[in-house]
């Protein structure tokens, strides 16, 4: 099986722009000229200049203009608007076209089921919940796997989130092998803000995530304050008491280290 798919955009419901006229503008900004764009796509001139002027009249500003004649013999040109709108819509396609491999990657896990469990609707409705899931954890980082350490039960995987963070991650073998992780991987790193501890001092001990940062702000409540730091690029968050922010001292500006379980942290992809 695989899983196959196209874009278009459409402006005041009709069709604006889809791959085959990106294609055509992208013919007409190399060549400068709308008939030798069309006899390359193997397509009239008439076809090639409809596409064009519907483009160009459901557009804010013109797609593509035409110059008569003159010094320079005139000629086709994509607009600037036009080579910003070739740029954002291949992007689109990258983007759907990672999200169509993964689509295609349960597919062929459901060629080992008989015909009626492939198609089932539970299936069905897993394989597309799984790109749009969402999490109440309070921190969510993205980063790259760097460094992966095996043992007989658990696996210490290493996430590289920016540059100069990394953090890391104990999980189950079993958890490693269902996600297939490797080094390059692609990851998300959760952390619920309240296992997170908060330090005036840099803590010494065994706990494998410890970063410094400045208190960005910091949220008061009559049981817990929330206290966010920002280390380089990355923002986190924790929730202490408020006696602990009380003892703490804890004020906007002020320099904390924030430190976490390696088996707090949860890796998702």
């Amino acid at each position: 099986m695989e899983v196959e798919g196209r874009i278009w955009i459409k402006e005041q419901g009709k069709n604006f722009i889809g791959h085959g006229k990106v294609e055509l503008l992208e013919r007409i900004s190399k060549s400068g000229s709308i008939s030798k764009a069309a006899k390359e796509m193997k397509m009239s001139y008439k076809a090639a200049w409809d596409c064009i002027d519907a483009m160009n009249k459901l557009s804010l500003e013109p797609i593509v203009i035409s110059a008569l004649g003159g010094r320079n013999g005139g000629g086709t040109k994509v607009t600037q608007k036009g080579l910003e709108m070739i740029k954002a819509f291949r992007q689109m396609e990258n983007i759907y076209e990672e999200l169509l491999k993964m689509f295609e990657k349960d597919l062929q896990a459901w060629n080992n089921l008989k015909i009626e469990e492939a198609f089932n609707l539970q299936n069905l409705l897993q394989t597309t919940r799984r790109p749009m899931i969402k999490t109440s954890a309070r921190n969510q980082l993205f980063g790259e796997v760097s460094h992966i350490k095996e043992g007989a039960v658990n696996a210490e995987v290493t996430l590289k989130i920016g540059e100069g963070l990394n953090i890391v991650s104990t999980i189950t073998m079993h958890s490693l092998k269902e996600m297939d992780l490797k080094i390059g991987t692609s990851c998300y790193a959760l952390i619920k803000a309240n296992w997170i501890i908060v330090f005036s001092d840099e803590p010494k001990g065994s706990m494998r995530n410890t970063l410094e940062g400045k208190i960005t702000n910091l949220t008061k409540g009559e049981v817990n304050t929330e206290v966010e730091i920002k280390y380089k690029d990355t923002a986190l968050s924790a929730i202490i008491t408020e006696e602990s922010a009380k003892s703490l001292g804890l004020s906007l500006g002020k320099k904390v280290w924030f430190g976490f379980k390696a088996s707090h942290v949860i890796l998702g992809i």
